[in-house]
């Protein structure tokens, strides 16, 4: 196998710690992926384990191996990797997961044929135990919905991603060490002002879940910066109150934390509507998006009115008098999934209390 070009059409760039175990699997992913065309970049950020001499062991030309000098954490090791990224695209992966081979050609020929995206991601499927699951994400999407989906959520996966290069600022940082664990989706915030996001919706890639993951680790840290990810994007549309809303927003929708009254779900409630209301009407949303949009956002409130009905913390009447505008619930269909499962809940919790 012959090196990459001096300018690569895609620049794969990871961060390695103490990944022996499972990086091996990763990087024969990459090698058996249909486009060719791509140099790998990773940086070692001071493994103790043998990652270092696994990576310096492999014979494919187009891994390009960084040494750290001393540990710096997961965002600026993959920084180092970017700056030395000579593609027009770059693509994320982390050490743990699985490329499927159709991946970057796939994304490679979006990107190609809509130069208005700025990244494209694509879904994913669920590596846990040696047993494969398909994504709880949206299934359909487009680049619409995904944008909204932005303003209430993470919708993509890390390894999923691939951007252009250029369209990152030389001047600011690929991701920002401030945004540890939310600094992915902070650049996917920034990009969204640079262009489009969109997403492949069938599988390209098995991520891996296990209880070393930073989501199961961080999520302290991961909301708290996710928090501030969401109340900056929501202040530069110009909502008053974007601190608190991007609270509601991180507590109740991201976390699935049950809201604890009645009040709590209405301002909620308010908060989705008002930011759902304002995105339509400062962007064009083609008829199908707006009816994903809506969809979406019913099914997300339907969870959440769910949750709160199961702790306890709200009852059947608050849950169905609370009635966001702009969410889809006027849609007849939504009302009945919705009303059908809250009153299937409540009946049941009656059985159980008869029971006792």
């Amino acid at each position: 196998m012959s090196g990459p070009r001096a300018n690569p059409t895609v620049s794969v760039v990871m961060a390695a710690y103490n990944g022996a175990t499972l990086i091996g699997e990763t990087l024969d992913s990459l090698w058996a992926q249909s486009f060719t065309d791509f140099e790998v970049i990773v940086v070692d950020d001071c493994s103790t384990d043998g990652t270092l001499d696994l990576l310096r062991g492999c014979s494919d030309p187009r891994l390009r191996v960084i040494a750290a000098e001393q540990n710096a954490g997961p965002v600026r090791s993959r920084n180092r990797a970017f700056a030395e990224a000579r593609g027009r695209y770059v693509a994320g992966l982390d050490q743990d997961d699985i490329c499927l081979p159709g991946r970057f050609e796939r994304q490679v020929a979006f990107l190609d044929a809509h130069p208005d995206i700025a990244l494209v991601a694509a879904s994913a499927a669920i590596l846990e135990n040696g047993a494969v699951t398909s994504s709880i994400k949206s299934p359909v999407t487009t680049p619409r919905l995904v944008e909204w989906l932005l303003w209430i959520e993470n919708p993509l996966v890390w390894s999923t991603v691939m951007l252009r290069r250029d369209r990152v600022s030389p001047d600011g940082e690929f991701t920002r060490p401030d945004y540890l664990y939310a600094e992915d989706f902070d650049l996917y915030h920034r990009l969204a002002r640079q262009g489009g996001i969109a997403r492949i919706d069938d599988p390209l890639l098995l991520y891996r879940k296990h209880g070393g993951g930073a989501s199961q680790l961080y999520a302290k840290t991961m909301s708290s910066n996710a928090m501030r990810v969401l109340a900056e994007s929501y202040a530069a549309e110009g909502f008053d109150d974007a601190e608190a809303g991007a609270k509601l927003v991180i507590e109740h929708l991201m976390r699935a934390v049950p809201v604890p009254d009645r009040s709590v779900l209405e301002r909620l409630g308010h908060t989705i509507g008002a930011l759902q209301a304002h995105f339509i009407a400062t962007r064009e949303v083609d008829a199908d998006s707006l009816r994903m949009i809506r969809w979406e956002s019913a099914l997300r409130w339907g969870r959440v009115v769910r949750t709160a009905l199961k702790a306890g913390t709200i009852g059947l009447m608050a849950a169905m008098a609370v009635r966001p505008d702009h969410l889809g619930m006027g849609y007849s269909s939504m009302e009945e999934l919705v009303g059908s499962r809250l009153i299937g809940g409540a009946r049941t919790a009656v059985r159980k209390g008869r029971a006792a």
